[in-house]
């Protein structure tokens, strides 16, 4: 008789902060009725994964057990929870369920990509249960920045499970749910929770976190001293941020003007949820300009310096006809995302050259964490007094330092992180396999491997440069001329002669006195020229380009 087990396995988001996805699975061992939570992105760098627009989860693992798969639960609409769903969903095709304002998001996305935005079912708060296999799925609803976020009460034979999510200990968040003590003491009262998988993300900040409604007042201050044109972005999807800088806006006696595709679509699609009420009036791009600078405020996307969006092209000059000038404050109400420094110095250097003054969250007194700081993760510990518990959402120090704090508080506690498929059904976490957990980029409008090769040939390229070779041979192979060399990326002067004749010189030295027989093996000639042209490169440039050869062959025909 098959004993049934209740596994946990991360496909992402364990080990790293974004690209969150997590896999629950109950019955006998590899036949297990599975349902996955999450299913988001995370983002390139052009050091490790140039012309990259979006990193998802390899779903290779679960794509094997499709007769196994029940449902997606997505938590939030933040992109690193839901941002994969239009791009994988047609590998996995199970329902997706997920609450009303999540659930509209999601639908565009799906729709998008040209996908059914029937797949998504809206789901109430709890107790609205959701059943799927030996699951009983409920959405309970908690503070974080962005509105309807959810953490996720599993129960399963083997027990209760709670899936944190992303959450914050704000009773009071301008917009959306505050978190409610009561709701979980509730929950705990009903039946003692088996394991609580925790989000992890703050777990080094050593201050209680703050509400939304703390910034209001200094961000009314802020906008009200300044005399000239105010501008301040955040994340998009903070939509409790933007009605605080509106409001802010408003009271300092400047019209509001949004600048950014995604900022519009989350104030609209948070209206039309009715989970964004009040939201002050606003004015298009074309009527700001008409507008007195004292009278005015931007808000814009581009937060983290990405290149496309509006702070990062007011920062080069004009945009939508809007533009920058001395005197004028340029306000970052967000935190800059680890590997982002770079991109938003470049901004903030910019707006210095302009003249603008440039603040930033000023240790948040401009901006408050979406996360649980550790004293805040500490007073949920004692709240839900878990068997197990197990940190998400974090790097791996982040993971570590989530359990010391949980085995110190008395909670049995392991990290986990992405590949690693742990039984939970008895008191303590059991590692009972490894998956190999890959990544899969969304390359332009087509989705490859992390190990396809082919952003490792990019980067190669990129550090080393390109070189072809191209011979012409007749229908006895006998070369007709000489072969010719093409350079694409490399300095044309070597240390000697130009890299060109450097090159050919080489080459057509080994290919006069070459025997005929390499002549007719292609792969054996195209190697050696492959090899003169990267001893050349070395000796002349200090550098091993890559290399084509393209060898044609002239028939009578």
């Amino acid at each position: 008789m098959s004993v049934n087990r209740l596994i946990y396995l991360p496909l992402g988001g364990a080990g790293e902060i974004g690209m969150n996805s997590y896999v629950y699975g109950y019955g006998p061992a590899g036949k297990e009725r599975l349902i996955l939570v999450d299913l988001g992105v995370t983002f390139p760098d052009m050091d490790s994964t140039p012309g990259i627009e979006l990193i998802l989860p390899d779903t290779s693992w679960l794509e094997a057990r499709l007769n196994q798969l029940e449902a997606i639960f997505i938590t939030h609409a933040h992109e690193d929870h839901i941002g994969a769903l239009g791009h994988l969903w047609p590998k996995l095709r199970v329902p997706v369920y997920a609450r009303r304002f999540t659930a509209m998001l999601g639908k565009l996305k799906l729709e998008e990509q040209g996908h059914p935005s029937s797949a998504i079912n809206v789901v109430a708060a709890r107790p609205e249960t959701v059943e799927v296999g030996p699951f009983k799925v409920q959405f309970v609803p908690v503070s974080h920045s962005i509105p309807e976020s959810a953490a996720l009460v599993i129960d399963t034979p083997a027990g209760r499970v709670v899936h944190s999510g992303d959450f914050k200990l704000d009773h009071t968040p301008v917009v959306g749910e505050g978190w409610d003590d009561a709701r979980f003491s509730e929950i705990v009262a009903e039946q003692p929770i088996k394991a609580l998988m925790c989000d992890s993300t703050n777990v080094f900040s050593l201050y209680a976190g703050q509400s939304e409604t703390t910034i209001r007042e200094p961000l009314c201050d802020l906008i009200k001293g300044h005399n000239g044109l105010v501008v301040a972005t955040t994340f998009a999807s903070n939509v409790a941020r933007l009605k605080t800088l509106a409001e802010a806006a408003r009271a300092a006696d400047r019209s509001v003007c949004l600048m950014g595709r995604a900022m519009k679509r989350m104030v609209s699609v948070a209206q039309e949820a009715g989970v964004l009420t009040d939201f002050p009036s606003t004015i298009s791009p074309e009527d700001a300009v008409a507008v007195p600078r004292g009278n005015l405020m931007l808000i814009v996307t581009g937060s983290q310096g990405e290149r496309r969006a509006a702070t990062a092209q007011l920062s080069r000059g004009k945009y939508l006809g809007m533009e920058l000038k001395k005197g004028d404050l340029f306000l970052f109400s967000s935190k800059t995302i680890p590997g982002n420094e770079r991109e938003v110095l470049k901004i903030i250097n910019n707006f210095s050259q302009m003249g603008v003054d440039v603040m930033d969250e000023n240790g948040g007194k401009y901006h408050v964490s979406g996360h649980a700081n550790r004293p805040d993760l500490e007073h949920v510990h004692r709240l839900f007094l878990p068997k197990m518990l197990i940190p998400m959402h974090g790097d791996h120090r982040h993971l570590r330092e989530h359990a010391r704090i949980a085995t110190e508080g008395g909670i049995v506690s392991d990290i986990v992180t992405n590949g690693m498929m742990v039984d939970i059904t008895g008191d303590t976490p059991k590692v009972v396999d490894y998956i190999e957990t890959g990544r899969t980029y969304l390359d332009g409008l087509v989705l490859i491997g992390a190990m396809d090769g082919i952003v490792r040939d990019r980067i190669r390229m990129a550090l080393n440069g390109h070189v072809t070779v191209t011979l012409l041979l007749d229908d006895d192979n006998e070369m007709l001329g000489d072969a010719l060399v093409e350079l694409l990326g490399v300095p044309e002067q070597g240390r000697g002669l130009p890299l060109v004749d450097a090159l050919e010189k080489e080459l057509n030295k080994f290919l006069n006195g070459v025997g005929k027989k390499l002549l007719y093996d292609d792969e054996k000639l195209e190697e050696a020229l492959r090899r003169i042209v990267r001893h050349v490169g070395i000796e002349e440039i200090g550098k091993k380009p890559e290399v084509t050869v393209v060898v044609s062959k002239l028939t009578d025909e």
